[in-house]
């Protein structure tokens, strides 16, 4: 896809005053003189090596880009991942257990509409309005950059809002038709504590439609860092892969794309077996 928009990446490094024959010798040295099929081949080859090529705007290695720039991107979704799950599962079993029996209508509408809402808004957007709001308005946390830990509040807010409110609503879903089940009157009839009712009984019960989604989301989180990185100048692979394209460094487009590609496959990897671990069904078959 990158091959296809319009321009010459080489021209675009060297400059438009470069000679012609600089420039072919240029693409000759990078191979681009070459079927796009036999480029193809030769960068599967080369990975296979080890070696994802080198950038032709800055010269630097991609294998050292993506080493000094894949934690921050990382962290960012992790981070952001984590309270997503953190504040969602509990606010989904909370409103559950305040909603169940068609109580408090008035609660359930408003969770629904706020949690419906913030789910449409796109990641970006939350960005811009954060930024606006917390630190050019009120200048509670800084603009961009990556400083101390105030720094990733922002960011990590514009990734991690959208995942708790659809993540909550799965959540509350779910609770309601676990709290609805049989073995939950058992242990109501039993006069067992609330805590117990919840936290041993129902919230198992809950996690596993709500660990598959959550690896979706964060496979969306990752990918998602690509414009809130842009917005926060955060030093990730966001901002590199976006001045790739517009550069058109077909390697380093390509290199980042592929990390980005392993690591939704990881993630969706670790789910499933997260899933084989606390699937109360699976604890069942053993016994």
């Amino acid at each position: 896809m990158i091959h296809l928009v319009p321009g010459d990446p080489v021209r675009a490094a060297l400059g438009p005053t470069a000679p012609a024959s600089l420039v072919a010798e240029r693409r000759a040295a990078l191979g681009l003189d070459e079927p796009l099929v036999t480029q193809y081949v030769n960068y599967v080859r080369d990975i296979l090596h080890g070696d994802f090529g080198t950038s032709m705007t800055t010269g630097e290695s991609v294998t050292d880009v993506i080493k000094a720039r894949a934690p921050a991107t990382f962290k960012l979704a992790g981070i952001a991942f984590l309270v997503a799950i953190f504040v969602a599962v509990p606010l989904g079993v909370l409103m559950a257990a305040l909603t169940r029996d068609s109580r408090r209508r008035g609660l359930e509408l408003g969770f629904t509409a706020t949690t419906g809402g913030l789910a449409a808004i796109p990641s970006f957007l939350l960005a811009v309005g954060l930024v606006y709001l917390f630190a050019v308005t009120f200048q509670i946390f800084p603009v961009a950059g990556l400083g101390g830990v105030s720094s990733y509040v922002l960011p990590v807010a514009a990734l991690a809002l959208a995942p708790i409110a659809a993540l909550s609503r799965i959540v509350r879903v779910e609770g309601l038709r676990v709290l609805d089940q049989d073995y939950i009157r058992t242990a109501r009839g039993k006069r067992l504590p609330a805590r117990i009712v919840y936290v041993r009984h129902a919230l198992p019960n809950t996690l596993t439609p709500t660990l598959t989604l959550a690896g979706l989301l964060l496979g969306g989180l990752v990918a998602g860092t690509v414009l809130v990185e842009n917005i926060f100048a955060w030093p990730g692979l966001g901002g590199t892969i976006v001045s790739s394209i517009l550069a058109k460094d077909y390697p380093t487009v390509q290199g980042v794309v592929l990390v980005y590609g392993v690591g939704v496959l990881l993630v969706n990897l670790v789910v499933d077996v997260a899933l084989a671990v606390i699937d109360p069904r699976s604890t069942i078959r053993e016994a």
